[in-house]
């Protein structure tokens, strides 16, 4: 029941979910002749509009990313985790395993097992089927990582979490079965704010290493005003508003968490 409502609760307080709620508003007063009419579908508009700005949108997604950003070359660890949530699985038409853009997860675990920075990786992440049965999501990133040149003997599979906090419990067993302390901990970037705080409550020894950067220094020098690129920022983007939607996931995400005593 935790894990439905916490996928389906926040949908309400997205920019596009609350502009739908608004909208409903609207509808209902104006089934009753409300003066009041204009009102709801006028703020679901401002949202829209503020949710996919270009300033907001990067201040938002630049206050998480910017966080963990390491200072200093990492350096060598037992084991690299990466956690799920980058794959899509092989079912038809797909002619193999899809990837998402947070996938860049693996690719930066590969880069950091080929530099010699540990001997194992762990890929960490079960699978929510809703109803379907579909194999755990670290069997498809092992199966990446192997196309990518890591040999399987160097992959070890945690395939029953279904959330961050599940991640960082699981990997713990298997980092206390086979002995190993200092790791890697890989994911996306924007993702590494909630992590960080899961796996630190947890007491695992660990170093961030985020990757799938969403802003870089060159999106964040600023400019001199232009009035077309100022009006131009004013037409709602789906992009922006959508990478508007993940930031307020995860800040959503880490007072959920919060809450349930997992951080």
């Amino acid at each position: 029941m935790f894990l439905f409502l916490s996928k389906f609760l926040p949908l309400f307080f997205y920019p596009l979910g609350l502009s739908c709620v608004l909208l409903v508003v609207s509808f209902v007063l104006s089934w009753r002749r409300s003066r009041w009419t204009p009102l709801p579908i006028a703020v679901a508009l401002i949202i829209i509009i503020i949710a996919s700005h270009p300033s907001v949108n990067a201040f938002l997604i630049h206050s998480l990313e910017g966080r963990h950003i390491p200072s200093q070359e990492l350096p060598q660890a037992d084991a690299i985790v990466v956690l799920g949530g980058c794959i899509k699985p092989a079912t038809p038409p797909r002619p193999m395993v899809d990837v998402t853009e947070g996938s860049d997860r693996l690719l930066y675990a590969a880069q950091l097992y080929k530099q010699g920075k540990a001997p194992l990786i762990i890929v960490a992440g079960g699978r929510i089927g809703w109803g379907e049965k579909f194999p755990p999501e670290s069997a498809d990133m092992a199966q990446l990582l192997e196309f990518l040149g890591v040999p399987r003997s160097a992959i070890i599979e945690e395939t029953e979490s279904l959330n961050t906090y599940q991640n960082a419990v699981n990997v713990k067993k298997i980092l206390e079965k086979e002995k190993l302390d200092r790791i890697l901990l890989v994911t996306s970037a924007m993702h590494m704010a909630r992590s960080y705080l899961i796996f630190k409550h947890q007491n695992i020894d660990f170093i961030p290493a985020p990757t799938d950067f969403y802003t870089t220094e060159n999106l964040n020098i600023k400019t001199d005003f232009n009035l077309w690129v100022f009006l131009l920022s004013l037409i709602p983007s789906i992009e922006r508003m959508a990478n508007t939607t993940q930031a307020l996931r995860e800040y959503i995400g880490i007072v959920v968490y919060w809450l349930r005593g997992w951080l």
